[in-house]
């Protein structure tokens, strides 16, 4: 959806553009080029994103000087905007999920269609791996964080499966035992079925849903009047915590001005809110070119100045 991003950030005043999820930086050069008004404040917690980043840096002069990279996870957003000593931000993008390149490397682990190993880490550093999950959460964790992070109806099943197969060493291994867990007729729809099972263990190596409330929090309070934070979610577990925080920070902006945290002290009478927008989906054709795209969805919150009634 890198137009509808792009057009997303048409409107916003002149600043400082947070990609919380920089990857392969398609989206924050699409913006660079799009608004020389607009600087990129890139994060990502993963060394090859970063890497990616300083080679744009130095290959494109016209980066040099409005992209500034740092490998953080985005819940880490305050502290980065502390070191730069930037107040306020113009915006925010967070595109969640795995990145192409973490999946289309066998070795980082995030397949169930090329061997590699039960790694999944965003930040090679992190001590946690999918071999630690797959091999020594016990069954009700793993059935747990199957359900609750996929959605998976046969969550039960596959970690009872996955239990006694173990020791599980490679992804390709863990795609069998999961698929001959799901029954015949279930398997033959809704696309690969370890899709729903990976996606809940890479989202508890990385600890996903749990830093995505604060890291959205962090944004939309950084964010200026008339500056807008767009979020691209791929699962509902996302859109939930997105769609919730979104709707908390509309409900608490529109509270009284003595109550509310967005008030401007300079400026009797005036206050800051937030305006959700509607949510939008990629379009079909770009469904049918990329398969990657088809559970898209992407929110956008816009914060405004209003006039207080006497």
């Amino acid at each position: 959806m890198i137009d509808e991003i792009v057009e997303c950030f048409a409107s916003v005043p002149e600043g400082v553009v947070v990609d919380a999820t920089f990857g392969l930086g398609g989206h924050a050069v699409a913006i660079l080029n799009a608004y020389p008004n607009l600087q990129i404040l890139g994060l990502d917690q993963d060394a090859d994103a970063i890497a990616n980043a300083e080679r744009l840096i130095a290959e494109d002069s016209s980066l040099q000087g409005r992209l500034t990279v740092r490998r953080v996870r985005f819940d880490s957003l305050d502290e980065v905007l502390e070191e730069l000593s930037i107040n306020e931000i113009s915006g925010a993008l967070f595109d969640l999920g795995v990145s192409s390149p973490q999946l289309d490397v066998a070795e980082r682990g995030f397949s169930y269609r090329h061997e590699g190993p039960l790694d999944m880490r965003m930040d090679q550093r992190s001590q946690l791996s999918a071999a630690e999950v797959v091999n020594n959460y016990d069954e009700s964790e793993l059935s747990r964080l199957i359900a609750d992070n996929a959605d998976e109806k046969f969550a039960r099943r596959i970690a009872k499966a996955i239990v006694a197969a173990r020791p599980i060493t490679t992804t390709t291994q863990l795609a069998e035992v999961i698929v001959a867990a799901i029954p015949a007729p279930a398997r033959r729809t809704g696309g690969h079925p370890a899709k729903r099972t990976f996606q809940a263990i890479r989202i508890e190596v990385n600890k996903e849903l749990e830093i995505l409330e604060r890291a959205l929090q962090i944004a939309i309070d950084a964010t200026k009047s008339g500056g807008r934070v767009a979020v691209l979610t791929y699962h509902s577990g996302e859109n939930r915590i997105v769609k919730r925080v979104f709707s908390d920070s509309e409900r608490d902006a529109n509270e009284s001005t003595h109550a509310s945290p967005y008030v401007h002290e300079s400026q009797s009478g005036v206050r800051r809110t937030r305006r959700v927008r509607a949510p939008k989906y990629p379009s079909s054709k770009e469904q049918t070119l990329n398969r990657r795209a088809k559970s898209a969805r992407m929110r956008v919150i816009e914060k405004t100045l209003v006039e207080v009634g006497n």
